[in-house]
């Protein structure tokens, strides 16, 4: 799921990037990536006991980052 916000009028132009892999014991990570377009940005990696507790928390962290702007 990959998220933008971008205001000309106020130099905003940022992105939000938020993925869930399968980890080598039997868990999952939902990985997020943001930052400024452009740039590398930084990266986060969270750990969940079952892909359901990972689909959970990307949508919590997508209905902030609406509020905030992102699209």
């Amino acid at each position: 799921m990959h998220l933008t916000k971008i205001n000309p009028e106020l130099n905003v132009n940022r992105f939000y990037h938020l993925e869930i892999l399968p980890g080598l014991f039997g868990d999952w990570g939902l990985v997020r990536n943001w930052g400024r377009t452009g740039s590398n940005g930084q990266l986060r990696t969270d750990w969940f006991a079952t892909k359901g507790e990972a689909k959970d928390a990307r949508f919590a962290l997508h209905m902030k980052k609406a509020k905030r702007g992102y699209e």
